[in-house]
């Protein structure tokens, strides 16, 4: 079956979502949206905002991907992730909405420094209409303990001041629903009859004609292979994982890579598939006195840790998430103890349930659950690596996973930032309101105090924040793999709109970022339609 449309976005995440409600604004156009997994009605979790810890354990709204073994950091494999749902990651995550910092843009080519995206952030607020939790006692004493060790408290991180600063998070939520990008833009929008929304649809390959324009996609659906012609443009919104895979399988690519993978080139881009970084986290565990009285990932905190590396002076390099134990220990527990017990042979099996199985079987001990009330986390999430890794293509095969080695801890720097992130963990605990509730270490444990025994456990400890970005990077320089409107170089027809265009990750999470690339694709189309700006290939 072979459709045709105007524009094809493929990924319905934070920022297809948004891409594809923006160019279906216009009437005159028809857009298709793709998403490979189940519409968010499917899943009711997704749409709650109290769902995300049982969402969080949903295998059918996740893409089940590995790393490969990582050399800096005990050789571990990590699980990277992330939503494969309408919504994407923002429908799986703890609805965190954090714009960034003026100096997290300062790094981002012209036309996307702070005053640039400002007003697109306000747009995008209109719709979300983000929220703070209210204050509890245990997130009160958290505030106290980290003013006491030398932060500041931020009324709103909105201001792009991120610098020594502890505060409430603003939150994708309105009452009891999840308001994502899916709910805000598509949802409880107008309908419109020029969208079509396909779920459970899997993208094979773009395909290019002899002058390397995008004139069709190929994909997977309801059973069969299906083509949709493509009039003006494909919009990649795959998130940093999957565009660069997809890409390098339409022949988008290292020549020699592509030929290795049994794929044949159309374009010489080098650049797809490298720059991958993330923000990878350990969590310092403590008992308290005094149960936590939060059941949201609501108190966040930002800091210069490591004053040895060269960013500029004030720019904060780690973040502090206060996280209650309470709130969805059992789901993180289910989530990731499968992956860290099972070897690869077994934890695609029945195996994997069995895990899960006994965690539930712990929980269902009244102890269990009455310790773990009085247990927080404070985790540690490097906001701004050194690091970098890549995505590469292991077969032609769609639907084979791609490479990913994320590079954790290549980079020494990085190391050094974490351990010294660990000690002030450790520091905030025992200051002010936290140091009343009687805090105890859990871990990493008072025998871990030298920086070499602190840097092995991190290695052995660390997770992902499920922050990736980088592999198509955007710029204004001939090694960027798009332009700053975020057309791909060396091909016409295909523009990046999610966070593998993101060349610096923001020391924050990376929701609000991929929403801000996403509305800005569907302006720059829109505009470049319109005869306000240059038409064609990005050079």
């Amino acid at each position: 079956m072979t459709q045709s449309f105007d524009y094809v976005v493929v990924g319905g995440g934070s920022s297809g979502c948004i891409a594809a409600a923006g160019l279906a604004d216009n009437p005159d156009n028809a857009v298709l949206l793709l998403e490979a997994g189940p519409a968010a009605e499917e899943h009711p979790e997704t749409l709650s905002a109290d769902g995300y810890k049982h969402a969080f354990i949903n295998d059918e709204l996740f893409w089940d991907r590995f790393s490969a073994p990582q050399e800096h950091s005990a050789c571990n494999r990590f699980f990277l992730g992330t939503g494969s749902v309408l919504g994407g990651s923002g429908s799986v995550n703890g609805m965190v909405y954090t714009r960034g910092s003026v100096q997290d843009y300062a790094e981002w080519p012209t036309g996307w420094q702070w005053n640039d995206v400002v007003p697109h952030f306000e747009e995008l607020e209109r719709a979300l209409r983000p929220n703070q939790r209210p204050p509890t006692q245990w997130t009160e004493a958290c505030i106290s303990a980290a003013v006491t060790s030398g932060f500041r408290f931020s009324g709103d991180f909105h201001d792009g001041d991120l610098s020594n600063v502890i505060g409430y998070e603003w939150m994708n939520y309105e009452g009891d629903r999840r308001r994502n990008s899916y709910v805000a833009f598509i949802q409880d929008a107008p309908h419109r009859p020029n969208l079509q929304i396909r779920t459970k649809a899997k993208l094979h390959r773009i395909v290019f004609d002899e002058h390397k324009r995008a004139v069709a996609v190929e994909f997977e659906h309801a059973g069969s292979l299906q083509r949709a012609e493509v009039r003006q443009e494909v919009v990649m919104c795959a998130g940093a994982l999957e565009t660069p895979k997809l890409l390098m399988l339409s022949g988008l690519g290292a020549d020699q890579a592509l030929r290795f993978a049994g794929v044949s080139q159309v374009a010489e881009l080098p650049g797809i598939g490298q720059n991958l970084h993330d923000h990878p986290n350990v969590p310092l565990f403590f008992a308290s006195r005094g149960k936590v009285d939060s059941m949201y990932p609501q108190l966040y905190s930002f800091f210069r840790t490591n004053e040895d590396t060269p960013l500029p002076e004030g720019q904060s390099d780690t973040c502090y998430v206060f996280w209650p134990a309470p709130s969805a220990m059992k789901q993180a527990v289910q989530r990731m103890l499968p992956g860290m017990v099972l070897p690869p042979s077994l934890y695609g099996g029945p195996m994997k349930q069995v895990v899960r199985t006994a965690v539930g079987a712990a929980w269902a001990n009244p102890l269990v659950p009455k310790m773990v009330d009085h247990v927080y986390g404070i985790v540690v999430i490097l906001g701004k690596p050194y690091s970098r890794g890549s995505v590469r293509l292991a077969s032609s095969d769609p639907t084979a996973p791609a490479t990913y080695d994320p590079g954790y801890f290549s980079d020494a720097r990085d190391m050094d930032t974490m351990v010294k992130g660990v000690r002030r963990a450790r520091a905030i605990s025992k200051q002010g309101g936290l140091g009343a509730w009687n805090s105890q270490e859990l871990m990493p444990g008072f025998w871990n105090r030298s920086d070499e025994a602190l840097a092995k456990w991190v290695a052995k400890n660390a997770i992902t924040t499920y922050h990736f970005a980088g592999t198509c990077r955007m710029g204004d320089d001939e090694a960027a793999v798009t332009d700053t409107r975020l057309r791909l170089r060396g091909v016409r027809g295909v523009r990046i709109a999610d966070a593998s265009a993101v060349p610096v990750t923001p020391v924050s999470a990376m929701n609000a970022p991929s929403m801000l690339v996403g509305l800005r694709a569907a302006k720059f189309i829109a505009e470049e339609r319109s005869g306000g700006a240059e038409v064609g290939a990005a050079q």
